[in-house]
């Protein structure tokens, strides 16, 4: 009975130290992830101080939120005078809720792979200086709530893809330079028009069978 205890005890230790290895790997994959992005960019008032990659998990780090997992659920680094670009492996985030870098000046393009972030329900890179298009795989994050995008160099057309997040409550898109139609299925229905102005070669709601969806992006 004794020996079957001790095996018993063993077998809890082992499953406990295995999970634990576990979730400290999947923080240690998140630090990497997140000081890439660091590295990406420049920061004069040191806002990025505390994210130090040879600390066993990111979840001390400030602007950083965790969940009891220590799985990173928030990166906030709203209006902190940060420029440099996106890094693709912010899509290793798996358990990412919110994506807050909105005010900056960070540059380049939106990383297709953000379209990983399965969690997400806020993506907020609005004033900044982003330009390419809107990744059509952002069309993947069925949890999506806010897409705040506007006030940026942003081309080419909405893509169809978001019609499908049927979460989707607020978008805004406005002050870019898209081109094309304005979607009205699905959550586009309720958007309100001036979520999509100052586009100068975006025109009004797609009428279907009478103006081309990519009108203008030519």
């Amino acid at each position: 009975m004794a020996a079957a205890t001790c095996t018993s005890v063993r077998f809890l230790l082992s499953v406990s130290l295995t999970l634990t290895l576990l979730r400290f790997g999947a923080s240690n994959s998140e630090g990497d992830a997140l000081y890439t992005l660091k590295r990406s960019l420049s920061d004069p008032d040191n806002v990025l101080q505390s994210w130090d990659p040879t600390l066993v998990s990111p979840c001390t780090w400030f602007h950083v939120t965790c969940n009891q997992d220590n799985r990173v659920t928030r990166v906030d680094l709203g209006n902190s005078n940060l420029s440099g670009h996106l890094v693709p492996e912010l899509g290793k985030l798996e358990h990412l809720q919110y994506l807050e870098l909105y005010k900056n000046n960070i540059q380049g393009t939106i990383p297709p792979e953000l379209g990983n972030l399965k969690s997400l329900v806020s993506l907020d890179l609005y004033n900044n200086n982003i330009s390419g298009t809107i990744p059509s795989s952002l069309g993947k994050l069925k949890n999506l709530v806010f897409l705040r995008l506007n006030d940026n160099q942003l081309t080419g057309p909405i893509p169809k893809d978001l019609a499908a997040v049927s979460s989707l409550k607020v978008v805004d898109v406005s002050n870019n330079d898209l081109c094309g139609t304005i979607p009205t299925s699905g959550p586009f229905e309720h958007i309100p028009l001036n979520n999509f102005e100052n586009n100068p070669r975006l025109e009004g709601p797609e009428l279907l069978g009478l103006v081309s969806y990519d009108t203008n992006c030519s």
